[in-house]
């Protein structure tokens, strides 16, 4: 396989599955995540979900099977060089920090590529030429009145947002967003699944939602999971109709 190969699709699996001491969390899945669409993978609690999107960030290491991003093997890289790749994982890698204020939280993001990552000794004029992007950053997510606010002093919902101005910071390929309404109240939600639309417009997205209001809005596609394997693919209304489905989420098995 060469380094590089841009296909329709810009992460595939094969085969991926995870073991542990002999419980089999993940079972021979094989993924495919058409490049410039929002992808969701759903499932009831226990499916495997999380292990799977683990899997694909790095954060754990396959039993079996393999991961391509753009036609390149990441099966046995590492988190950071994912990243470095373009397929960020949000929630993450983008911990805010309180006591910066939003638009210092931004800043700090948007050295990474600088080299500069983390320098709170530079003074304010050498980060000054940062401040146009980090609030342009901001105003994607909404948050530009509120770029002189600490992050400790945001609500949950405008935190989550801040935390996708972080990620986007770093001009990812492919953003992964793991539960991004987890937690939220209504009108939270209605803000962060707009959002989600907003920044899929030149990028992929992957998401674990538990809200299947959400995923009904946002997706093109939806895996469902289940004992670790996948059930069922397609569209929502499609899914949404299919027997086993119903099944999985409405009977009493586990999941």
């Amino acid at each position: 396989m060469t380094d590089h190969i841009v296909t329709d699709y810009i992460v595939e699996t094969d085969g991926l599955s995870r073991d542990f001491k002999g419980f089999t969390a993940v079972d021979s899945v094989s993924l495919k995540i058409r490049r410039g669409t929002i992808h969701a993978l759903i499932g009831p609690n226990g499916a495997g979900k999380t292990t799977c999107f683990n899997l694909l960030t790095k954060f754990l290491e396959p039993s079996r099977g393999a991961i391509t991003f753009n036609g390149r093997d990441i099966t046995r890289l590492r988190p950071a060089d994912v990243a470095r790749l373009g397929m960020v994982r949000s929630f993450q890698i983008s911990a805010t920090f309180g006591h910066l204020t939003a638009l210092e939280n931004v800043r700090v993001a948007l050295q990474r590529p600088l080299g500069t990552s983390f320098q709170f000794w530079r003074s304010d004029a050498s980060l000054a030429r940062l401040n146009d992007r980090a609030m342009a950053l901001l105003g994607d997510v909404g948050l530009a009145e509120f770029a002189a606010v600490p992050a400790v002093e945001l609500s949950y919902g405008r935190k989550r947002a801040l935390e996708i101005a972080t990620t986007l910071a770093l001009d990812p390929e492919m953003l992964l967003l793991d539960e991004p309404t987890s937690g939220m109240g209504h009108e939270d939600v209605g803000r962060i699944a707009a959002l989600i639309r907003r920044v899929a417009n030149n990028r992929t997205v992957l998401m674990v939602e538990h809200n299947l209001s959400v995923v009904a809005g946002l997706s093109d596609t939806i895996t469902v999971l289940a004992r670790g394997q996948i059930l069922a693919e397609g569209p929502y209304s499609e899914v949404s109709e299919n027997p086993e489905v119903i099944e999985a989420y409405m009977g009493t098995g586990h999941a």
